[in-house]
């Protein structure tokens, strides 16, 4: 293609207000050669279909994910979520050899469990993985990104499908939950409002049942000085906290002003 091409192209894209245009132009070019197909692709992302729906794959911290469409994309600033669970997982590893046992809970395509296993393992630190998702084109991508790495993805609500052998040994739960409240769905970028499922969105009148769900049985499933990490919206992070105390967990809040991400942790730290 030659560059007025491209030119026209960016054009094209920032035209139907695509904010990083000449990236994007420079995906699509690389997506196929056939003028035919990239002609569908750029009609289908000024449509406002999620680029990464159209592509197949998806950037997460430094990973190259497969998503399709249907699925929900993880946001870059989930990346701050990871990056406090690998420093838990190194803290709770501190014998040589020592495994950690992750549960990636909502896990959509499996972003967020393989960018810590691949992480934590990069540092000699095994990890044995298994993560879940209620939505089964979800479970499809979190399988194909997670095969590699052993992992186990079972389809179903929350806790349901998770193996019983479980209970009482996750060191670290991720849940990556739907923290939208119900009335502002609307309200959102029509990649995720219309591309999107919605229950990877809503989170009820608050944002915050499927927390409440998951913070209610958690001292179940993790392990003495395991953490459950969630991310909020600054706005919701106190009250996820007390959701976390008011059952059992000890929580802290962490915020990375550049990423624009809060991240809500809660430690099961057993009573004698």
């Amino acid at each position: 293609m030659s560059s007025l091409d491209i030119d026209t192209l960016v054009a094209r894209l920032r035209a139907a207000g695509c904010v990083f245009a000449e990236e994007e132009a420079a995906l699509l070019l690389a997506a196929t050669t056939d003028p035919a197909r990239l002609e569908a692709l750029v009609a289908q992302r000024i449509s406002g279909f999620p680029l990464e729906h159209l592509l197949g794959w998806a950037e997460f911290r430094g990973l190259r994910v497969a998503v399709a469409p249907g699925v929900f994309v993880p946001r870059r600033r989930t990346g701050f979520l990871v990056e406090q669970a690998v420093a838990l997982g190194r803290d709770l590893a501190r014998a040589p050899g020592q495994s950690v046992t992750a549960l990636d809970m909502c896990c959509g395509c499996g972003a967020l469990g393989m960018a810590l296993t691949i992480e934590l393992r990069a540092q000699g630190i095994p990890v044995r993985l298994t993560a879940s998702d209620v939505e089964p084109a979800a479970v499809v991508c979190a399988r194909r990104n997670l095969a590699a790495l052993g992992a186990r993805v079972f389809e179903g609500d929350l806790f349901a499908p998770v193996p019983a052998e479980l209970r009482a040994g996750v060191d670290i739960l991720l849940a990556n939950t739907p923290y939208v409240p119900s009335a502002e769905i609307a309200h959102m970028p029509p990649e995720a409002r219309d591309h999107e499922p919605r229950r990877a969105l809503d989170g009820g009148s608050d944002g915050l049942d499927i927390l409440r769900r998951i913070a209610a049985v958690a001292t179940e499933w993790l392990a003495p000085g395991g953490q459950l990490l969630v991310e909020e919206s600054e706005e919701q992070a106190p009250r996820a906290a007390e959701i976390m105390a008011r059952h059992g967990l000890t929580p802290r809040i962490a915020e990375d002003e550049e990423l624009g991400a809060t991240v809500v942790i809660g430690t099961h730290t057993p009573t004698a």
